[in-house]
């Protein structure tokens, strides 16, 4: 659960820290000035840390230079109290401004990188700091420093160390005071959705670019402030001030006192500070015992000491569902009838691969508008590109009159296009009622609420409508992480209609869902039709398709094949052909003599289940293989063929049921085990090597297989594949997409294996490649290699197959010979509903 709540009443903070001071002024009035400095450097480092927490916990960027930002707060007070004779009081403002301006110049081009390359702008900026104050020696005093610094005076009284102790700690009250205030006000939010989702945090309107630029202005503005009161309490500074090890000491003020944590910088500062000052009884090596310390502290706490002391918080009862309110339908219908989404003529292509082409129709408002195709159509890039993910290179999209294609995507949001995802990108951290509340805000952020806490109200009651309304049921406070698979999907489409969109578009919604929640899910698209929205549907169980749809759009390698109602376009011959493939030579691949299998069975599966975490996508899955059949697996795309594959080769583990490979059970075994034993697997999309050789490939594939006389093998295989041969000290991934895609078979051939597993291998070919390829399939079957071939286009598949299975819903829904297969309406209707199963 996120520490600090939205609707917290930041100035009970306040209060808490103010009584602090007043407890420990009598401790000041004992203290001698040592003491006095450093529990004045505890105090501004906790500010740097509260500074960093900004950065690092609620906008989750990292800097490895913020003692930069530090020294230039503390340069600008000496330069300004020194040589231009300014006060303090007029000086350190502006330290705090300059500061926060530097951070937000870096910010510009560390933001453009992530990562390594984020740490290494700010490692940069850093020593450009320290090389530049060195370098301008005649202005800053270079490494003899700056002296003379006046400390701060009221009345013509100048401060002494006890008067500078408490302006420090009065300080560090104020700075955590803003930081609830922040963290709890809608900037804070949306800083905790875009470190929990650049993507989400995008679709539903919100700026990561300008959020991120804030959060590093802010936090370089602590740091400056902080740096403005170091300078005047320190009389001198020079370059040696500021060293690169400072910045790590704040990195580890924020990670060991609780990243994220209101009071996390405070516990991390006297760690830091103290810490090094009650073990100076060891001498020189108080610091290698400091760091032995720190390690321990990481080790046993690794969400800080702040995190470690929450755990012991008596746990809290689950909070209340959502209530049931009225207003839904008028913030959904809006002031007025909603604008149709209309795509014209959209294109776009990805170096030399046209993933889109003149694509048009109209999404009207108020009805459902499915865009269907096979695994590959472009479905998801057409949603990219009306979403503003994408930019097309050719056509546009409007909403009504307005034209909105070249729009970044958050300016699409806001324009009125929401969307969810085909996995689901809720902020994780977030409560489920604070992800519907940052997309109410349709990336609105004034800066006057930057420090205004949101006290719920009349929000918060129209967030909870929306949630009964999409059927959640569950605590409204519970972390978005921790929910159920399908309670996931209906509240990811809850904070879409939070934007109060025009359009909704939905990729995907169903895949992992149950027939019940399906069924659920229908129910609820009516619903938002209902209220006048232009709902747009990407899915591939086309039994919902069917069901929900007013009308439907199909897709084929990029182009538009058909569009109309439900079920002209479940009868339509072409949307056949598109899902179910077609062989030219299906009778010449057909086996002359008919196979019989052993009796002795290679691989068998029997109730097999497997998932993604808490989706289940398989279940009770039964398969037999013989020896030197080839058994086809079909099925539309998102129906469990690719996690089928996963589970039988031990690369999704654990699973339910049993897995046996020559009769020894292996669904426990990990992967390089199973491969070991025989079984091997051409994987979707290839996968090779891009770095090796095309030899060096071949040669892998037999690494957990002992294989008598490799290169004689291997030379056999290069014999096999023409293009290959000529090609055997070409870097892998230089070759086509077709050659890639035999080196991938003759890896998975060259160790002899067992049972070879083929997915999707006709992915991304040419019509011409994917007939020499099932030529290839052929000659392998006939020569006796056992295959189980997923591939979606079922009538090639079934071209050269003895038997097959055909998957839906994660179920085996028919079974039996090529020939059976290919007159079962069943196939039909595994791809396009029951609308096709009646042709």
């Amino acid at each position: 659960m996120w520490p600090i709540s939205p609707v917290a009443a930041t100035w009970r903070y306040l209060l808490a820290g103010l009584l602090a001071v007043g407890l420990a002024a009598p401790l000041l009035w004992r203290a001698d000035n040592y003491q006095l400095y450093v529990l004045a450097l505890v105090a501004l480092t906790a500010v740097v840390g509260v500074g960093l927490n900004v950065l690092i916990g609620l906008a989750g960027q990292f800097s490895l230079g913020h003692v930069a930002f530090y020294g230039i707060g503390a340069y600008t007070v000496g330069l300004m109290t020194t040589k231009a004779g300014l006060s303090f009081w007029i000086a350190w403002p502006f330290a705090g401004v300059i500061a926060g301006l530097a951070g937000m110049l870096l910010a510009i081009p560390a933001l453009a990188v992530r990562g390594p390359y984020l740490a290494m702008v700010t490692i940069a900026f850093g020593f450009i700091f320290e090389q530049g104050v060195a370098e301008f020696s005649s202005f800053t005093g270079g490494w003899n420093g700056l002296s003379g610094i006046p400390t701060p005076s009221i009345a013509g009284r100048s401060f002494g160390e006890r008067e500078i102790a408490l302006l420090a700690l009065a300080f560090t009250v104020l700075m955590f005071w803003l930081y609830a205030r922040l963290a709890s006000s809608p900037w804070g939010r949306a800083m905790r959705a875009v470190r929990d989702g650049e993507i989400a945090s995008r679709s539903i309107g919100l700026d990561p670019r300008q959020i991120r630029t804030a959060a590093f202005a802010l936090s370089a503005a602590t740091a400056g402030l902080a740096g403005g009161v170091f300078a005047a309490m320190s009389d001198f500074i020079s370059p040696e001030s500021f060293p690169f090890f400072q910045s790590i000491l704040f990195i580890l003020v924020v990670m060991i006192g609780g990243t994220g944590r209101l009071w996390g910088p405070l516990f991390g500062a006297v760690v830091i500070v103290l810490l090094p000052e009650i073990l100076s009884w060891l001498a020189q090596y108080r610091l290698l015992f400091v760091g032995l310390l720190m390690l321990v502290i990481l080790r046993l706490a690794p969400e800080g000491i702040a995190g470690l002391l929450q755990r012991f918080r008596p746990e809290q009862a689950a909070g209340p569902a959502p209530r049931n309110r009225t207003g839904v339908a008028a913030y959904l219908s809006g002031t007025g009838a909603h604008p149709a989404l209309s795509v014209r003529d959209l294109a776009i292509s990805f170096g030399g691969v046209h993933a889109v082409g003149n694509v048009s129709f109209v999404a009207e408002p108020g009805r459902i508008t499915s865009v269907i195709g096979p695994n590959g159509a472009g479905k998801s890039t057409v949603l990219n590109l009306i979403c503003g993910f994408y930019q097309p290179d050719r056509g546009d999209v409007r909403l009504g009159d307005s034209q909105i294609s070249g729009l970044s995507s958050h300016q699409v949001a806001r324009a009125g296009i929401a969307r969810t995802f085909q996995t689901t990108q809720l902020f994780a951290n977030m409560s489920v009622l604070e992800n519907v509340h940052v997309a109410m805000q349709r990336g609105a952020l004034p800066i006057a609420e930057m420090f205004a806490p949101d006290r719920g109200g009349g929000n918060t009651a129209l967030a909870e409508s929306l949630l009964a309304f999409v059927g959640y049921t569950g605590p409204i406070d519970r972390p978005a992480a921790a929910l159920a698979h399908v309670d996931k999907r209906i509240v990811e489409i809850a904070r879409a209609l939070a934007v109060a969109p025009h359009v909704l578009a939905l990729d995907e919604p169903a895949a992992g869902l149950d027939a019940a929640d399906k069924q659920r899910l229908g129910a609820l698209l009516r619903r938002i039709a209902d209220c006048g929205i232009a709902v747009i549907l990407v899915e591939h169980d086309m039994k919902l398709v069917m069901a929900v749809s007013d009308h439907v759009v199909v897709l084929d390698a990029g182009s538009k094949i058909a569009d109309g109602p439900p079920a002209a376009v479940g009868r339509d011959p072409v949307v056949l052909k598109a899902y179910l493939g077609q062989s030219s030579e299906s009778a010449e691949r057909q086996r002359k003599i008919a196979h019989e299998a052993p009796p002795a069975l290679r691989l068998q599966a029997a109730k097999l289940s497997s998932g993604y975490g808490p989706i289940s996508v398989i279940r009770d899955v039964g398969l037999t293989v013989g020896d030197g059949e080839l058994v086809a697996v079909l099925g539309a795309n998102g129906a469990g063929k690719t996690t089928l594959m996963r589970a039988l080769s031990g690369l999704n583990r654990p699973v339910g049921g049993e897995v046996r490979l020559l009769g020894k059970h292996v669904e426990r075994l990990a992967p390089d085990q199973i491969a070991r034993l025989g079984l091997a697997l051409v994987p979707e999309g290839r996968q090779v090597f891009p770095e090796l050789s095309v030899i060096d490939n071949l040669k892998l594939g037999a690494y957990a297989r002992s294989v008598p006389n490799l290169d004689m093998r291997a030379e056999a295989l290069l014999e096999r594949f023409p293009k290959l041969k000529e090609r055997r000290d070409q870097r892998a991934g230089l070759l086509s997409g077709g050659e890639q895609q035999m080196l991938a078979i003759a890896r998975g051939l060259i160790g002899s294996p067992v049972v070879l597993m083929l997915d999707e291998p006709s992915l991304g070919l040419a019509p011409a490649l994917v007939e020499g390829l099932y030529d290839l399939l052929r000659d392998l079957r006939d020569e006796g290699t056992t295959i189980i071939l997923v591939d979606q286009m079922a009538a090639m598949a079934l071209s050269v197959a003895d038997r097959g299975y055909v998957l839906q819903s994660g179920q085996i829904a028919a079974a039996g010979t090529a020939a059976e297969l290919r007159a079962d309406p069943a196939l039909a209707a595994a791809y396009l509903g029951d609308t096709a199963s009646s042709t």
